[in-house]
């Protein structure tokens, strides 16, 4: 998942009745799965006595939630632990305790590097071992400094506790789901699959007890994570795998979930049965995040993404056949290794020809420990700048011509949280574009009847149909 996103995944919680409330701080860096993670974390700890606190300065236990797709990504949390290594000294010098620990992808891969350069900190724990958190910061509280990157053999998700109906109540209408982790394309770009190892899916009769306590606690819409979630072939209660396609038609059975989403796709996973799911699941939204990162054959295959353009504009045929209304997204990198001209040219002309809603677009940055890192023909930044402002710009484009053609148009609206304005309310469009809405008699959950007035450079502006 090559998104980037930097939030607060800290909600504020009742207090315990304990006088000695310890309070954690979690901040996320990263993808949706990042985002699940924090909060998977944070339900983790309330077990060992933390409350979530969204300010930093009060916090017992201050956690990043890495992200380690780009370098720049990795280089913010180590300007990060520098700010934190200053406040812990100073609540040190007030007699107050801190911990500071890093979680998440940098953690796994850079976990030795982290605790050498960064002495402040206490805890540097891997993706694979969040339900060992509590024990973690037991040992850390004894004195040790802990590095629990070990892949799991357990089962993490058995481990951790599920959010009660208060927490889930207070995170929202919509939420993550994770149902795979990790990845075996290999892709030569990319460290997931060094982060968070080989393909593992999640059993059925897990995932949907998981999505059923989402909805018992007012979840209306559910987004299923996975690094490569369409490769997700878990055990069903027949004993047989089962594909994603299937997982998405059992989903579809809980009474009072309205709306499914998955991301992120790959484009030699997405099989026939998903497709039909397309066609079939009115609850299963007209959007599909398919990244393909290059219009160039000859650097797709140095990519090792092992698909053709034409086979990737023949795959968009044929769902576009099944959902005719579905709204594409995608993920290019531009200044791969050894991209010339004329392979960022075809990029162009693949982005001309299949049309996206909205896309991600970044500058390729060498990752240690991937084979792109290696290869020779390393493309200069200011050629990779002038490139991807190229592209943006195309991209940027279709995204406000796709917003333009959607008034007119009547949708159902999910209903999420409040909007800026007295009455206002925003929710997300059927292809994920945000919507502004006067809403002054309904409320937060409700799926309404909107007709789209206009579209502005971020969102889209409704009106409630009677």
């Amino acid at each position: 998942m090559t998104q980037e996103i930097a939030v607060l995944s800290t909600k504020p919680e009742m207090a315990l009745e304990s006088p000695a409330v310890r309070k954690v701080f979690v901040k996320t860096y990263g993808c949706q799965m990042n985002v699940y993670d924090s909060d998977r974390m944070t339900d983790a700890l309330a077990k060992d006595g933390y409350v979530s606190t969204d300010v930093m300065e009060d916090a017992d236990l201050v956690l990043l939630n890495t992200c380690h797709i780009r370098e720049k990504a990795a280089e913010k949390v180590y300007s990060a632990l520098g700010r934190l290594r200053d406040l812990k000294k100073k609540k040190a010098g007030e007699g107050r305790e801190m911990m500071i620990g890093v979680a998440g992808c940098v953690a796994q891969a850079e976990g030795d590097e982290i605790l050498r350069r960064a002495p402040a900190v206490d805890l540097v724990i891997g993706p694979q071992t969040y339900h060992r958190l509590p024990e973690a910061l037991k040992r850390v509280r004894r004195g040790e400094r802990v590095l629990e990157t070990d892949y799991a053999i357990e089962d993490k998700f058995e481990h951790l506790p599920a959010p009660d109906k208060a927490k889930t109540r207070a995170r929202g209408v919509t939420a993550f789901l994770t149902v795979q982790e990790g990845c075996d394309k290999f892709c030569t770009f990319c460290v997931v699959p060094y982060t968070r190892g080989s393909e593992v899916s999640r059993p059925v009769a897990q995932i949907v007890a998981e999505a059923q306590k989402l909805v018992d606690g007012g979840v209306r819409e559910i987004t299923l994570l996975g690094q490569n979630v369409n490769a997700w072939h878990g055990a069903g209660p027949d004993g047989e795998k089962w594909g994603l396609g299937q997982l998405l038609h059992r989903l579809t059975e809980i009474e009072g979930l309205a709306r499914l989403r998955y991301t992120t796709s790959h484009p030699r996973d997405m099989d026939d049965s998903l497709i039909d799911a397309h066609r079939d699941l009115p609850q299963l939204m007209p959007y599909l995040h398919l990244p393909i990162q290059s219009g160039s054959n000859r650097i797709l295959k140095a990519m090792n993404r092992r698909h053709t353009t034409a086979e990737y504009i023949a795959l968009i045929a044929r769902i576009k056949t099944a959902r005719p209304d579905l709204a594409l997204s995608g993920d290019f990198i531009v200044g791969f290794p050894g991209e010339t001209d004329e392979d960022f040219e075809d990029t162009l002309r693949l982005v001309e020809t299949v049309g996206y809603a909205q896309a991600f677009s970044f500058k390729y940055s060498t990752r240690p420990g991937t084979p792109g890192a290696d290869l020779e023909d390393q493309v200069p930044e200011d050629v990779k700048a002038k490139r991807l402002e190229r592209l943006q710009a195309l991209l940027l484009s279709q995204q406000n011509a796709f917003a333009q053609q959607c008034i007119g148009k009547t949708i159902d609206l999910l209903l999420e949280k409040p909007g800026r304005m007295p009455g206002q309310l925003i929710g997300r469009s059927p292809w994920l574009q945000s919507v502004n809405v006067d809403a002054k008699s309904s409320q937060i959950g409700d799926i309404v009847s909107v007709r789209i007035t206009g579209a502005g450079p971020n969102s889209l502006f409704a009106e409630v149909v009677s």
